[in-house]
């Protein structure tokens, strides 16, 4: 089979090669996954880079998130799942846990307590995106903040892929939502795919407009992908005993010093109001989850998605061998649609 494998540390560009490597065999509890198609996150290149949360062992095959495929085989005495059942492998790596195989590759093994059966009528594109984006929002909005209907919640970054799945999420739980964004450009485009208010870094003070939409008291609830001196704003901008959660540091993106990876809060602010900032990390959630509320909560967003409640936009579709056009597309900014890995024809199912 290829394998998208990467040997060192380093650019991705510069350090992946594809290979021919032999198809796995299941073990007790796994199954033998085809895959159809793997996304490339983030994520996946700060891995290579060794800039992530965690580092593997190399030569490793890149992708460690996701991808959609079919069972082709089951390891001895596996039960639950059957051979030519189409699913979604949740292969984010546990942490603590053990290693899990990438996804850039035509064959891969995995436990089946990660593998969640997806209907046809759900495109690969979709499918192969449904365990990592739809799930932290779907996390940090339900399970980590318990936002109720009706409360403000309070987001930056919110034209990422993330942000647009909380917006969707909150309008169908009823949730008010405060987008934070950094264009002008953005506020419109915000507006009509359904955040209640916008609130533009260029040219507006957040605090100021935090106050005017919610109140001189401020909001309770907020979720932050940036860090820097605006994470810092979105925790002062909290109402007395607040919480935000911290999901990502945009703001330091390339950044390779740790110790610029910071949000510098009041401390006054956290002692004598009591606010609270959380990290939230999938990889850690799935260390701490057991294997039936990880299932749950991968059911729960498998049906936001299929009942469209939720929508992933399509992806773009590249062979492995193009891998380079790929990487340098996920890696530019604004790019529209997520590149994909396919295998097989190269085609989405919503082509046949």
């Amino acid at each position: 089979m290829r394998a998208l494998v990467a040997g060192k540390i380093g650019e991705p560009t510069d350090v992946l090669r594809l290979e021919s490597r032999p198809v796995p065999t299941p073990a007790a509890g796994q199954a033998l996954i085809r895959v159809k198609a793997t996304p490339i996150h983030a994520s996946d290149l700060h891995v290579l880079r060794g800039r992530y949360g965690f580092s593997p062992e190399f030569p490793v095959v890149g992708g460690h998130m996701e991808c959609v495929g079919r069972i082709e085989a089951l390891g001895p005495d596996t039960e639950g799942v059957a051979v030519g059942e189409r699913v979604v492998v949740a292969a984010v790596p546990a942490v603590p846990g053990p290693p899990v195989a990438g996804t850039w590759q035509e064959y891969l093994v995995a436990d089946t307590r990660r593998l969640l059966p997806v209907p046809d009528h759900l495109s690969d594109s979709s499918a192969c995106q449904l365990a990592v984006n739809p799930l932290t929002a779907l996390l940090l909005v339900t399970r980590e903040l318990d936002v109720q209907p009706g409360q403000w919640l309070l987001q930056t970054a919110a034209g990422s892929t993330v942000g647009r799945l909380v917006i969707q999420l909150a309008r169908h739980l009823g949730i008010r939502t405060i987008n934070v964004v950094r264009r002008r450009a953005a506020v419109e485009e915000i507006k009509a795919f359904g955040g209640d208010e916008v609130i533009c870094t260029e040219d507006e003070d957040l605090l100021q407009r935090v106050a005017e939409i919610a109140g001189p008291a401020g909001v309770r609830k907020a979720i932050d992908c940036v860090a820097g001196p605006v994470g810092a704003q979105v925790s002062q901008a909290l109402a007395p005993g607040g919480e935000v959660m911290v999901y990502g540091a945009l703001s330091t993106h390339r950044q390779t010093d740790p110790a610029a990876l910071t949000i510098p809060l009041q401390a006054r602010s956290v002692i004598y109001e009591t606010k609270a900032v959380r990290g939230f990390w999938l990889n850690r959630w799935f260390g701490t989850a057991s294997p039936e509320d990880a299932q749950r909560a991968l059911s729960e967003v498998r049906s936001l998605v299929a009942d469209g409640a939720l929508s992933i936009p399509p992806g773009q579709l590249f062979p492995l061998e193009r891998f380079a056009e790929a990487i340098a597309l996920a890696e530019t900014p604004a790019r529209g649609a997520k590149p994909l890995f396919v295998f097989e024809d190269g085609r989405d199912n919503d082509d046949r």
